[in-house]
């Protein structure tokens, strides 16, 4: 299978790199190769590779800084993904797109499934459903994979700063009022190759399997991390003052996933023990 991949040098494509490539022929473009937000650089792309299939792992993930960037978040989460719809579609060609819990309200008191009503609360979340839209109104040769608290080897993510912050101080204060699935990209990246070898189309929200809080994740970090000096204190999302407004539980049932391919993915304790032994995560004494 011929893979294009966008946005290969990120957290998440970075990972779907290492793992798609093991099988497929993968090709991968970042924003120095192609200019998503323009139709013309998309179709050159997809007419100078001709793959079988490309992903879309690229986007604008700055939640707050969507909220006084909306131009560019909407050209880069809804508008791109029009132009890529529309250049693979003269080919029939397969799209694999990433989406986002934040489409969801969190109002609900269970996981939600793939057809629930969407109703975002953010900049961020309304661009990334406009993005399913446009590919979903076009084409029916997709996968759209919601997923949510994504952390890898590359890029910033919320293990990290949490480690990197309890190097330089005993007190760090965490929301304890949103509830999510915190997920290892490449657990994710395994998920989706398993998609594409069985010819699975549709939606699928795709976490790692268990739900916790923020401050709950931040405590579990820094326990499987040796770190026994840092207090952890729970506060409340209002008292950070935040632009963009988040879910408080945006949970995803992963029934679909699990009824379409079998496969049960890892808790989210067990991801994150493999993650610090991939980065190879060694506390260091402060001072």
């Amino acid at each position: 299978m011929k893979i294009l991949l966008l946005g290969h040098k990120g957290m998440l494509g970075s990972d779907l790199l290492l793992q798609l490539r093991r099988k497929h022929e993968v090709i991968g473009l970042d924003k120095e190769e192609i200019d998503i937000t323009s139709m013309p650089s998309c179709e050159e792309a997809i007419n100078e590779h001709v793959p079988d299939v490309v992903v879309n792992a690229a986007a604008y993930t700055d939640v707050d800084g969507c909220e006084n960037a909306l131009s560019e978040c909407i050209a880069v989460n809804a508008e791109a993904v029009l132009n890529i719809t529309v250049s693979c579609r003269k080919k029939n060609i397969r799209i694999v797109h990433f989406s986002t819990d934040y489409v969801f309200d969190g109002n609900s008191s269970e996981p939600y499934k793939e057809d629930d009503s969407c109703n975002p609360l953010n900049i961020y979340g309304t661009s990334k459903l406009a993005g399913e839209n446009y590919l979903q109104s076009l084409s029916n040769n997709y996968i759209i994979i919601r997923t949510e608290w994504l952390y890898g080897k590359n890029g910033k993510n919320f293990v990290r700063t949490i480690l990197d912050k309890a190097q330089t101080t005993n007190k760090l204060e965490v929301v304890d009022d949103q509830i999510g699935s915190p997920t290892y990209t490449r657990d994710l990246a395994h998920a989706v190759d398993l998609l594409l070898e069985r010819n699975i189309k549709g939606i699928f929200h795709i976490t790692n399997r268990g739900n916790c809080s923020w401050f709950e994740f931040a405590r579990k970090i820094l326990q499987e991390g040796g770190i026994t000096n840092v207090q952890v204190l729970p506060i409340k999302s209002d008292q950070l003052k935040r632009p963009a407004k988040r879910p408080p539980y945006s949970v995803l049932s992963m029934q679909k996933f699990i009824s379409a391919t079998g496969k049960i993915m890892q808790p989210w304790q067990l991801a994150l023990q493999d993650y610090l032994h991939d980065i190879r995560y060694q506390a260091s004494p402060k001072g």
